[in-house]
């Protein structure tokens, strides 16, 4: 069964700091990375991994987000540097499957950037 459990949101003042991860497990993965849907808004990619190893990053958080990977634990990381108000949405950790090529979810994580 695969399961992607994320962790690591909360509320934080701007220009604060949150770390978002996410356990993948139950198949091989060939793409790993996280979403986030603000209320009103679609859901965008925030920053992937590809499935050649290279990064993908938004334009809107370019400089301030960071994406990481422990290939040893099969987790993906999300380092949120220089929060703003507009970052506030739940963030979804997705993974492709290597071997069927399905998109997984997890349930999302709010992160809510307020003073």
């Amino acid at each position: 069964q695969v399961q992607l459990v994320e962790s690591g949101g909360g509320l934080v003042q701007p220009g604060g700091s949150l770390r978002l991860s996410c356990a993948a497990s139950g198949t091989t993965f060939s793409k790993k990375g996280w979403y986030r849907q603000a209320p009103g808004k679609e859901r965008e990619l925030v920053a992937e991994f590809t499935s050649g190893g290279s990064t993908n990053y938004a334009d809107s958080v370019k400089g301030r987000f960071t994406i990481s990977r422990d290939n040893a634990n099969n987790t993906v990381n999300l380092q949120m540097n220089s929060l703003k108000p507009e970052d506030t949405a739940v963030y979804y950790c997705y993974a492709k499957g290597y071997w069927n090529g399905i998109n997984y979810w997890g349930k999302g994580t709010l992160v809510t950037v307020s003073s």
